[in-house]
């Protein structure tokens, strides 16, 4: 295997006496005009915006959502009382250094045991970061710690210091009443519904947010909102208070990457614009420069352009899939059509 390599966050004050490890990393430097970029999201959607987002600038920050409540981030969650770590951990592992080094620990990271007992479909990467944060006390420091370990570009935060649960309103679930409101919690009971979200909200409604979130969207550039899955990965983070606050208050830039296909279920039937105006509604006071959106995903350019307008926002349709029919970002695509956005300028 490959020297560890140097990677970027944080120094070795943020460990305590005794823990600092001794595989990276030391600070590199940062070239100049490397934007820096908070990406808000979870899951598969913040992976894609990631890594695609490594290849512009190593001033990279990812604020994860903490409402997963299934798998084996669900059983930590339920046993350990902490936060959910898979969002986190795909995240971190998106990041990391492209090296023997790094790709090895993703691959550890992203290893999920096969058994017939209790590690069944635990992911590696999750049991090491609920060590971490069981050893030091402290979710940021653990996240920190796995970041050290990948060389990662970038660093990880929680959205919220506590974990969190997603409630929905969603029309459809009562037959003979299409109207009709039925609540569902968690985030997999709303990712998987086979009903019509209207609205969701957050349990608790005012989580406490990490400071390193507020200063990373204050100092920001540009922010990133998108892609995802629209009530679950990307709308909490306008519902967390202090980071909403923080949103609406910083000077950075705001582009809104809209999904390549709808989500069964959670977003069936929603035209590429109906995901603007769901934004909108939940977060009125959000500032968007910038709508990135892929040709293939749009039935209605005039009715998308409308509603970006709306909002303040420029429209830019880019090819960002990989081309094989299937609604994946390719990360070179995404990374070319992040650019125009970031030479866009005001």
């Amino acid at each position: 295997m490959s020297t560890p390599p140097e990677s970027h966050h944080p120094s070795s004050t943020s460990f305590p006496t005794g823990l600092v490890p001794t595989v990276g990393p030391a600070t590199a430097p940062v070239p100049p005009t490397s934007p820096a970029v908070v990406a808000l999201g979870g899951g598969h959607g913040l992976s894609a915006s990631l890594s695609a987002l490594r290849h512009l600038t190593d001033r990279l920050t990812a604020v994860v959502t903490v409402a997963d409540d299934g798998g084996s981030s669900g059983r930590l969650r339920r046993e350990l009382g902490g936060l959910p770590p898979g969002d986190l951990r795909m995240a971190l592992s998106a990041l990391c250094d492209d090296s023997e080094w790094g790709r090895t620990w993703r691959d550890v990271l992203q290893h999920r045991f096969t058994s017939e007992g209790s590690l069944h479909q635990h992911a590696t990467g999750n049991l090491l970061i609920a060590t971490l944060w069981e050893l030091l006390g402290d979710e940021v420091a653990g996240l920190d710690w796995v970041g050290r370990l990948l060389g990662a570009r970038g660093r990880v935060l929680p959205m919220a210091a506590v974990p969190l649960d997603i409630v929905a309103d969603v029309l459809g679930l009562v037959p003979g009443a299409p109207e009709e409101t039925t609540e569902v919690r968690g985030q997999v009971a709303v990712a998987s519904t086979t009903g019509r979200v209207g609205a969701v909200r957050l349990l608790p409604p005012d989580p406490p947010v990490r400071p390193e979130v507020v200063e990373a969207v204050t100092t920001a550039d540009w922010v990133v909102l998108g892609p995802g899955s629209w009530f679950t990965s990307v709308l909490p983070h306008l519902m967390v208070p202090g980071l909403a606050q923080a949103l609406t208050r910083t000077s950075a830039r705001t582009c809104v990457t809209l999904n390549l296909a709808v989500q069964p279920g959670e977003t069936d039937g929603f035209s590429a614009e109906a995901h603007l105006e769901v934004l909108a509604a939940h977060a009125p006071g959000l500032r968007v420069d910038a709508v990135l959106a892929d040709p293939v995903a749009v039935t209605d350019v005039g009715a998308l352009r409308a509603v970006a307008d709306s909002l303040g926002a420029q429209l830019l349709l880019r090819t960002m899939s990989v081309g094989d029919g299937t609604p994946r970002h390719d990360a070179l695509r995404l990374a070319a059509a992040y650019r125009d956005v970031f030479a866009a300028g005001p």
